[in-house]
């Protein structure tokens, strides 16, 4: 997206949709409540979100206070105040979550696959820790132990995500591969965390051939020229893992409930799907089809 005006465009053409078709599917629980719209449009308030993660700043309520308000009122007339917007977020989650499955690439044959963590807080403070009590759990990633959530990814050879889904800590990263590369064809690539004859076998039954690279105390196995070439660029994936935390900011310590991580969290992705230059690998036709023939 090149600026506020076209990111809002693309989301509110998407809300036109949307919302009339979940409203419709929505259940009543036959308490009477008031059906009076909010101020701002869904919208609107889902452009102010998505657009903190475009950004480069790191707090949102210097971002809402000191920027938006200052330098977008004319764009946003009826900006509600802080506190009003922060009451009304939550309502955002759903339409985010279809906003973002929208925006999800297809499947090239050409995938790689990788989790990263998620923490909620420094490990000294995990006793003391109440947000997310009893739904949060310590794991062990590359940099050692944590605390919080992993969010697991597919991505194609054009920098696109394919697939993700958010696990606890604990949860071992072949866990929710298979539900993960629903509707993949071909070939998956995958580092060391990855290495299971059970879940290669069960992809392979459904047309996806898992390849990943082996631990120093194992055999080396025959591999195509290709697939070590695709192995050394798993990189992309990495990238992308470093760029939703540096840049879409998925990642911090501040929340103060779940609806908020969550929130957060399918913004940051719905940003960097809206990016312009993604990580990608530059293949031509020839070497897409010499991977069939290899």
């Amino acid at each position: 997206m090149k600026n506020l005006v076209e990111l809002y465009c693309d989301v509110d053409d998407f809300c036109k949709v949307f919302i009339p078709q979940w409203q419709k599917q929505l259940l009543e629980d036959g308490s009477r409540q008031r059906r009076r719209d909010s101020r701002m449009s869904m919208g609107e308030m889902m452009t102010v979100v998505i657009g903190f993660h475009m950004s480069h700043h790191r707090d949102f309520k210097n971002y809402y206070l000191d920027y938006v308000s200052c330098f977008y009122k004319k764009d946003f007339p009826k900006l509600l105040s802080y506190t009003r917007f922060l009451e009304v977020m939550p309502s955002l989650i759903v339409p985010m979550c279809a906003y973002f499955t929208s925006l999800k690439g297809k499947p090239t044959g050409i995938e790689f696959i990788d989790s990263t963590t998620l923490k909620v807080c420094h490990n000294i403070r995990i006793p003391r820790h109440k947000t997310f009590e009893g739904v949060a759990q310590r794991g062990k990633g590359t940099m050692g132990w944590f605390y919080g959530f992993k969010l697991h990814l597919i991505v194609n050879y054009k920098g696109e995500i394919v697939a993700a889904k958010v696990t606890t800590g604990n949860v071992h990263d072949t866990k929710p591969v298979e539900e993960l590369a629903e509707g993949l064809t071909d070939k998956l690539y995958g580092d060391k965390g990855y290495l299971s004859n059970a879940l290669k076998d069960n992809l392979f039954d459904k047309g996806v051939t898992l390849i990943t690279t082996v631990r120093k105390n194992m055999k080396a196995k025959a591999m195509s020229l290709w697939d070590r070439a695709m192995l050394s660029k798993r990189f992309i994936i990495e990238t992308i893992n470093d760029q939703l935390k540096n840049i879409s900011f998925i990642e911090h310590s501040r929340h103060r409930s779940i609806n908020g991580f969550t929130l957060n969290l399918m913004a940051g992705l719905v940003a960097y799907c809206l990016k312009e230059n993604k990580p990608s690998l530059n293949l031509t036709d020839v070497e897409r089809n010499s991977m069939v023939i290899a």
